[in-house]
């Protein structure tokens, strides 16, 4: 280091570039260990690259990072993070990196790669050390360090202040709510600073997927990042020559543009995880979905139960677009909030396309103000007719806009009456979410917004079959504790399916205040 101001041009040029050029400097002075024990450069991958890029454009934007990357498994990403910090801290003064992991293995595991990267740095670049133990590399003429932790431990990292930090797989992490008051608040809120929190998915709920959410919503100063497993280079495996997919996998692949190969692999890893949950292997199963998403939904969505309603279909309708659809009878579903964190729900549904004049979600648990709101919209929209839930608090609602004068209009629906086809369905509710199945596979294809919360709300139900072979679907009570969410938005959607509807001129009069109740349907 003291030698700088004798270098050369040439030489100053070359260790500009090593200071500035993150990919080019991990290739030329950072080792990692392959499967094979091989020790090779560091040659940043797609998914690498992908997130470098990421990175640096929100650097460059805001002055510092705070991302959350989503991410399959085993894309590298976490020994990307570490070479970006080794490359930061030796290339400053006074720089702290920390690295808090979900159990020791893999503290210990990235500490390894940390001391590869020293170790095996060419003599030109590489910081001397002061101190070297089992959890922290100190580095003596820069006065920076690189500290590992185990988020076992409650209050790690609490009392130190960090520049870098790197949690992995923040989703699995013990005591999340307590670190994200701790160790996340040291982390130091100059410019240039950056915090960085990867991790796969752990299901719905928690910190991770919290922060992720609020993200999402353009809350909490942290952007997200999603990495679908086809970015990976690996993930790849050349078919054989009488190699033919499932029509479930055609439909995956061609849904996520993959080449051949890419689908060969994605059948061979989903068919080792479906047998090893006893599952059929001719079908995307849900723990593939979770560790190898292809879409953020995904990563969240599946935790074990099985969709009534694919994934799939719901990707492909959110990017479909469809021709004009004015022929069609405009229909409204609205689905009124019972409490407990339930959202009162409104949106149309014109022939193949849902969503296009509203989709709202209303914040209130004034049945009152819900109704005013819910006219507003008849009177802006005119329907051919709406839908409302009239279960529990719901009909309080359609009694009172059935007094304001929009009975021909308004026909309540009770999800848990009889089915108009028992023998396939248990209830109303279950024959309306088929009619939204139905709908969503149209080989002519369906339009719906390109909304993630209304995906996950869609995907959100599994459904089983009743001692009569009728399908019953998941309860929202059941979801909300599963998922932490009722599909409020779903339900709305599916009430659009509640009875055939024809435009005014030739309309059906639905006079009646509420579709037949019956509780034990």
């Amino acid at each position: 280091m003291s030698a700088a101001p004798m270098m050369t041009p040439r030489e100053r040029r070359i260790r500009q570039k090593l200071k500035t050029d993150f990919p080019h400097y991990a290739e030329r002075c950072l080792r990692i260990r392959t499967k094979s024990g091989r020790l090779v450069p560091l040659r940043l991958n797609a998914a690498q690259c992908w997130l470098h890029e990421r990175l640096e454009d929100q650097l460059a934007r805001t002055g510092r990072v705070r991302v959350l990357v989503l991410k399959a498994r085993q894309t590298g990403i976490s020994t990307c993070i570490q070479g970006r910090f080794f490359w930061k801290i030796t290339h400053g003064r006074g720089q702290r990196a920390f690295i808090l992991t979900h159990k020791q293995s893999a503290t210990e595991n990235l500490f390894a790669i940390a001391r590869r990267f020293h170790d095996h740095c060419p003599e030109v670049v590489r910081p001397a050390l002061k101190a070297s133990n089992a959890r922290e590399l100190d580095f003596a003429r820069l006065d920076s360090g690189y500290r590992v932790g185990t988020a076992s431990t409650d209050g790690v990292g609490r009392s130190d202040t960090i520049q870098y930090f790197h949690g992995s797989e923040v989703a699995f992490w013990p005591h999340g709510d307590a670190h994200a008051a701790g160790v996340l608040q040291a982390i130091a809120g100059d410019p240039g600073t950056e915090a960085i929190l990867e991790s796969t998915a752990n299901g719905i709920g928690g910190l991770f997927y919290n922060m992720c959410r609020a993200a999402r919503d353009g809350e909490g100063g942290w952007e997200l990042i999603f990495l679908p497993w086809m970015l990976h280079d690996e993930y790849r495996l050349d078919p054989p020559s009488d190699w033919r997919p499932s029509p479930s996998l055609r439909d995956y692949a061609a849904l996520h543009n993959l080449d051949a190969p890419q689908a060969c692999w994605a059948e061979a890893k989903n068919a080792e995880l479906a047998a090893a949950d006893g599952q059929p292997t001719d079908a995307i199963c849900w723990r593939f979905r979770r560790e190898y998403p292809a879409t953020e939904q995904e990563a969240f969505q599946s935790t074990g139960e099985d969709s009534f309603i694919l994934p799939e279909w719901v990707v492909r309708a959110r990017r479909a677009t469809v021709p004009d659809q004015g022929h069609a009878p405009l229909v409204l579903g609205i689905d009124v909030a019972r409490g407990g964190g339930d959202k009162t729900r409104i949106i149309d549904r014109q022939g193949r396309r849902a969503g296009a004049r509203i989709n709202r979600r209303i914040d209130s648990g004034d049945l009152m103000e819900v109704v005013g709101l819910a006219a507003q919209e008849i009177d802006r929209l005119a329907p051919d007719q709406a839908f409302v839930d009239a279960t529990g608090l719901g009909a309080g609602v359609v009694d009172r806009l059935r007094e304001l004068g929009y009975g021909r209009l308004v026909t309540g629906v009770n999800f848990g009456s009889r089915a108009l086809n028992p023998e396939v369905y248990a209830n109303r509710r279950a024959e309306m979410w088929g009619g939204l199945r139905d709908w969503l596979m149209e080989p002519g294809g369906v339009a719906i917004p390109d909304d993630d919360e209304l995906h996950a709300h869609i995907c959100a139900p599994g459904a089983i079959y009743t001692s009569s072979q009728a399908i019953r679907l998941e309860t929202k009570e059941r979801i909300r504790e599963r998922l932490g969410f009722s599909p409020d938005a779903a339900d709305a959607l599916a009430l659009t399916f509640a009875a055939p509807v024809r435009a005014q001129d030739e309309s059906f009069r639905w006079d009646t205040a509420i579709i037949d109740a019956d509780p034990f349907g």
